[in-house]
Order: structure tokens, then C-alpha cells, then sequence
């Protein structure tokens, strides 16, 4: 049997990635647009939603990534490519893994200092919506500040990219 959140979880590695291809054929002008209600310009945006993740898997993984700098420290697009190609492989290997989503994770929080608690099963959960939304506001910027088309990177997209949804016309069926 596979595990339940293979699907999420590589939905959204796969998202993330599709984003980064997309926005290595801008320039510099327009990765630092921004758009009002956004986090910030598209670069900050993609760094912060690597960083975060990176964040995540350590809490839940308990290891540490190789790489030289921060996802927050480089505006190097191919380096931000490869940090998500190693965080998808690293929930590659979660996934393989026994998941108890009741198993309390303890941090201390980097933004107040304070001690902090969280089950398994909601940094999963945190870790989706936050890619999901940052790629939202991205798209933002994209359509509303670059007068540009955004990939299709939903849910519907993902699976018939990796063959698990297929939509047959021939086989319309009547409803009555």
C-alpha cells in the first residue's frame, strides 16, 4: 500500500519546481516584481517558500540540508531550481518512511524565541497550504504585474502530468 500523502506532497514539489521553470525565463526586473497583498517580489517570494519548506522537512525529518547558503541567501534561480529538486527528494524518502502525524515536534521558534509544539500531521498540512499560497501570490504578480499566463500547476494538472488521471471523450457517458 502507498502512503496517503505521496499524491500532496509530491503535488507539491512538482508545483514548486513548474513555478521555478517558469520564472527562469524572466529578467531581474521582472523577478523583483511584487504586487500589493503579496509577500513580496517573486524572488523573495520563491525564497521564502524554499526556505520555509527546508525548515519544515528539518523538523520532520530531523536532518539537514548540504547546501552552502540559505534559500534566502541566493537569487540564483538555477540554485533555488536544485534546493527544490533535493527537497523533493528528501519527502521522497519521508514518504518511505512510518508517519505518525500525532508525533509532537518541539522547536524554538526563530521568529519570537518562544518554545514551540506542533503534531507531525500539522506541519504536513502547513507545508501545503504555505506552497500552495505562495504560489498563488506569485501567479498574482504574474497575471496582474506581468500581464503574463501562468503555468497550470493545480491539482488536475500534476496528475495528468504523472499519469495518474486521464480524461477519455469516447467514453462519454449519458447522465439522466
Amino acid at each position: 500500500m502507498s502512503n496517503p500523502l505521496g499524491d500532496p506532497l509530491r503535488h507539491n514539489s512538482w508545483a514548486t519546481r513548474g513555478v521555478l521553470s517558469f520564472c527562469s525565463r524572466l529578467d531581474g526586473d521582472q523577478l523583483s516584481a511584487s504586487a500589493e497583498g503579496t509577500y513580496g517580489s517573486i524572488i523573495a517570494t520563491l525564497q521564502h517558500l524554499l526556505g520555509a519548506e527546508a525548515r519544515y522537512l528539518r523538523r520532520l525529518t530531523g536532518g539537514e540540508p548540504s547546501w552552502p547558503a540559505e534559500p534566502e541567501d541566493t537569487e540564483d534561480l538555477a540554485e533555488l531550481t536544485r534546493m527544490s529538486e533535493d527537497e523533493a527528494e528528501v519527502w521522497e524518502s519521508f514518504l518511505q518512511e512510518e508517519f505518525d502525524p500525532e508525533h509532537v515536534i518541539s522547536w524554538t521558534s526563530a521568529m519570537s524565541g518562544a518554545h514551540t509544539e506542533a503534531k507531525a500531521g500539522i506541519l504536513v498540512a502547513q507545508t501545503l497550504n504555505h506552497g500552495n499560497e505562495h504560489r498563488a501570490q506569485i501567479f498574482t504578480i504574474i497575471t496582474t504585474g506581468l500581464g503574463m499566463e501562468p503555468p497550470d500547476l493545480d491539482g488536475w494538472s500534476y496528475a495528468m502530468a504523472t499519469g495518474r488521471f486521464a480524461e477519455d471523450p469516447s467514453r462519454e457517458q449519458l447522465h439522466t
